[in-house]
């Protein structure tokens, strides 16, 4: 992985272990009971392979539970290969990244390999699935604990306010939704979740709306999840079924071709994973990308897995989670995170 990549540092690292040659490590997954040994359960956060050509067409009868790590092989990758880096300086970046957060980080790879297989809907309903267990998993509250001992203000002293989260604005044939909480970042809250649904759906029952335009109001489209609403969630099967009954990204992929993103500053978690999903992404050149969700002990919530994935791959994806890695508005470009840069 190169190129306007920033990825996370982290206190603590993890010690590499010697990588494994593909075809031994193919060898050692032989069995149900053989790859229960990879797995953070085990002790096993990750493992570490070396790409080597000669077996590329390796594949182990059996997949690993933990996140792989390969070395060597950026560019023509095996499918074991979770996360695909040139050098163990990265793969460092990645391990460490991984040891922070080990069942996050599992989960996040094995949503992937299995959205990888399926289609828009399943990929949504997988994720909810595995975001709404992870809420009440013990990364994520440790992270809730560590965060509510910050220097922060309470949530009840908050500044308000009357404006609605979500602006929709028609002039002709063309719709303007705008994220409206600039004085938050446009933090996705469970308000503009329901302003932006009411919002699409409004322009999927008008057809005479030949076009709708998302954008953010202030310096930044959107830097990601409410934090304040981070832990509030109570039962994992009530979440669960919130977010799949009501779900901007649903309405966001039904309606991609009707909809353009204009994007600028910070996109950050829901600020990339709900735009991902329509057919044309424009961003300012001084946007930049990032998922921060597994450093948390979440896998992405609003969508990411199934937005995201078509465009850039499960490779190139899983580093962005893994790591949080800072992806500014060229490479997203060259990634096709994006579909063109342009000034306002």
């Amino acid at each position: 992985m190169r190129g306007g990549l920033a990825p996370r540092r982290n206190a603590l690292q993890s010690v590499l272990p010697e990588p494994l040659g593909l075809s031994e490590f193919c060898a050692r997954l032989r069995s149900p009971d053989a790859s229960e040994a990879f797995s953070p359960l085990c002790g096993k956060p990750f493992a570490l392979i070396a790409f080597d050509k000669s077996h590329a067409n390796a594949a182990p009868a059996w997949p690993p539970s933990c996140p792989v790590i390969g070395i060597g092989c950026v560019e023509g990758a095996p499918d074991v290969v979770d996360v695909a880096v040139d050098s163990l300086t990265e793969a460092q970046a990645v391990a460490d990244a991984i040891v922070r957060s080990p069942i996050a980080a599992m989960t996040l790879t094995r949503l992937l390999r299995h959205n990888e297989r399926v289609g828009v809907e399943d990929r949504l309903f997988a994720e909810s699935l595995a975001y709404s267990t992870l809420q009440h998993g013990a990364e994520f509250q440790a992270w809730c604990a560590n965060f509510a001992n910050r220097e922060r203000k309470p949530r009840a002293s908050r500044p308000r306010t009357t404006e609605p989260a979500v602006l929709l604005g028609l002039q002709g044939t063309v719709a303007t939704l705008t994220l409206n909480r600039p004085g938050r970042r446009n933090a996705y809250s469970t308000e503009m979740r329901d302003g932006l649904c009411e919002a699409l759906q409004f322009v999927a029952d008008a057809p005479h709306i030949e076009q709708a335009v998302l954008r953010g109001a202030g310096p930044c489209f959107s830097a990601g999840g409410d934090l304040d609403e981070f832990g509030l969630a109570k039962d994992a099967a009530v979440a669960h079924a919130s977010r799949a009954t009501r779900s901007a990204a649903a309405l966001l992929h039904g309606l991609r071709r009707r909809v353009q993103a204009h994007v600028h500053g910070a996109c950050i978690g829901a600020g990339i994973e709900l735009p991902a999903f329509v057919n044309r992404v424009i961003a300012q050149p001084d946007a930049f990308f990032a998922l921060p969700e597994v450093s948390m002990g979440l896998v992405p919530g609003a969508g990411g897995t199934a937005s995201i994935l078509p465009r850039i791959g499960r490779r190139r994806l899983a580093y962005m989670a893994l790591t949080g890695a800072r992806i500014n508005a060229q490479t997203a470009l060259a990634w096709g995170l994006i579909d063109a840069i342009e000034e306002a």
